[in-house]
């Protein structure tokens, strides 16, 4: 609800503060008083246009601040909540002009764009009147308003799920449809590059061993000759040998020994030492033994050191590292030829999740056509009593260009005032009058529907008197009884129907226009709603009618629901 506006040197108004209730609170005053230079400000807190001639003369800015209690306004405190805004259930906005044009606006304190005032207030005031701050005219309000009206929310819920579920199969499936592209080529150069290395036979120790055994082909002369070296020294040199030597000391340190203990681990170690002797040679025997020239062998081995090599040099890596690239390829082709199986799993999942969505759009269309046509039969009916006899209203349900999370359909409200004219989209309706009452006579169907807690009519009874003036003060004022509503007027009829009462005037101060807001008390409701019906001169009699409308009203005579509502 909005419990405070405050505009200072906006228009022609110096300085003004008006405090405000719920129900429904009309705005009075004589023709050029600046009844709509509040409403004005309220649509320029919650992000409209603002132009430099907006500055009143002499100032450097205009400044308007709204306040707003939202203990009963979820969406609202969410919204804020969500961008670390609130502050509780009060809300501040504030929004300056400087005379060079630039604006600025904060929320609670804080600044933000006036793309943020225009998303909240979205969720917190409905202006209808004659101007372009209107959320019937909004393609996406209408339909969320027939949805609301005809108490889609669950429908709403499962097309959107679907969607949801549409977006993400198709989303997996053209991500894998792009990796697959040259799928084909692909696998065949892993098929060849996985059959090269398996040609090899070859592990990590097996291409050590390889290498191992290539060094001893290629030096198998040298390592012929060494190693028969090695063993005439050590056992077979007729000369002398290490054998014969070790063999001769460690018979004379056997006998030292008897003579002296001390020799005793002497005489061990060149014990220990012959039995080494005898073991080298007898293994230098066998490797003799085992030892030939192979260059049949030396050739192969060679053939596969140069294909292991060749095939390092083509991934780039060591030789060793070849096994390791043996398996990434293996892992990247069972990938691959598994993918396929994937493709297809993926496209019945997405043909599957589209026909889920398709099934749920339906039933909400039809839903939505089904409203759409009670809806408009009310609305229709409820133009004629407010003075649009023979206009007609329309809520049309067509197939959508595109499908969307909300479903298949776009939504759009048509109206003509006049009897035999074409239905337009209600945003091409010339008269802002007409505009504004259609806006009420959708209102009076569809006022619970819409979760905005503050409605502002801007001379919503353009055009009209008598039965159908009050006709709408009793609809404004049942609409006040569940939400808060604001309505600048000139009929008496409407203004005597409101819970509360403003008085706009206008007066010069220092050569100078003032614009002051007055809220009234019984008194002075008599006092204005008389000079409302009676023009230059009040009367008595124009007071007892004033005090007679007012009673009336106040005595809460029903207005009467319409179908659909």
């Amino acid at each position: 609800m909005l419990v405070h506006i405050a505009l200072r040197d906006l228009a022609i108004v110096e300085c003004l503060e008006l405090a405000l209730g719920p129900g429904m609170t009309a705005i009075t005053g004589e023709t050029g008083a600046g009844k709509s230079i509040l409403v004005d400000a309220v649509g320029l807190a919650l992000g409209d246009r603002a132009e430099p001639g907006l500055v009143r003369a002499g100032a450097e800015r205009a400044e308007v601040s709204l306040v707003f209690d939202l203990e009963r306004v979820p969406a609202a405190r969410a919204w804020l909540a969500e961008r670390e805004l609130d502050e509780g259930a009060e809300l501040v906005l504030r929004r300056t002009i400087g005379a060079d044009g630039r604006s600025r606006g904060w929320i609670n304190g804080r600044p933000v764009t006036m793309q943020a005032l225009q998303e909240l207030g979205a969720l917190l005031v409905d202006v209808h009147g004659q101007h372009a701050h209107q959320s019937l005219v909004r393609a996406g309000t209408q339909r969320e308003l027939l949805d609301a009206h005809g108490g889609h929310g669950a429908l709403r819920a499962a097309v959107a799920e679907a969607w949801d579920g549409w977006r993400a199969a198709l989303r997996a499936l053209e991500a894998l449809e792009g990796a697959g592209g040259g799928r084909d080529e692909r696998l065949d150069l892993l098929r060849y590059q996985t059959g090269e290395l398996e040609a090899l036979g070859l592990d990590a120790e097996g291409i050590a061993a390889l290498e191992a055994e290539h060094r001893r082909l290629a030096h198998a002369g040298r390592l012929l000759e060494g190693a028969r070296a090695a063993l005439e020294a050590l056992y077979e040199a007729e000369a002398a040998n290490a054998h014969a030597l070790l063999a001769r000391a460690a018979g004379e340190l056997e006998r030292l020994a008897g003579l002296d203990p001390a020799l005793e681990p002497a005489r061990a170690l060149a014990d220990e030492a012959l039995i080494r002797v005898d073991e080298a040679a007898a293994t230098l025997r066998d490797y003799l033994e085992g030892l030939e020239l192979d260059p049949e062998r030396l050739a192969e081995v060679e053939r596969r050191l140069g294909q292991l090599h060749d095939l390092a040099r083509k991934h780039r890596v060591r030789p060793e590292e070849l096994p390791a690239v043996l398996e990434r390829l293996r892992a990247e082709l069972d990938a691959l030829e598994s993918s396929g199986e994937r493709l297809e799993a993926l496209r019945r999942e997405t043909a599957a999740a589209e026909a889920a969505w398709r099934e749920a759009a339906a039933r909400l269309s039809e839903a939505r056509r089904r409203t759409a046509a009670a809806l408009s039969e009310a609305v229709t009916a409820a133009m004629g009593e407010l003075g649009m006899a023979g206009g007609r209203f329309e809520v049309a349900v067509e197939d959508a260009r595109e499908p969307a999370r909300h479903g298949a359909d776009a939504v759009s409200f048509l109206v003509t005032a006049n009897p035999g004219q074409p239905l337009r989209p209600l945003a091409r309706v010339a008269s802002g009058g007409e505009l504004a009452r259609i806006a009420l006579a959708f209102q009076m169907i569809a006022a619970e529907a819409s979760p905005i807690p503050c409605l502002v009519f801007d001379e919503v009874d353009s055009g009209v008197g008598g039965r159908v003036a009050e006709i709408v003060g009793r609809e404004l004022r049942r609409l006040g009884e569940r939400r808060q509503v604001l309505c600048v007027t000139h009929l008496p009829q409407v203004a005597a129907c409101a819970h509360h009462q403003v008085r706009v005037d206008k007066r010069l101060a220092r050569g100078r226009a003032r614009v002051e807001a007055c809220p009234l008390d019984g008194g002075g409701r008599v006092e204005e709603i008389a000079r409302m019906l009676g023009g230059v001169e009040v009367t008595e009699r124009t007071r007892a009618h004033a005090r007679e409308m007012l009673e009336r009203a106040a005595g809460g005579r029903p207005a009467r629901r319409r179908a659909g509502a």
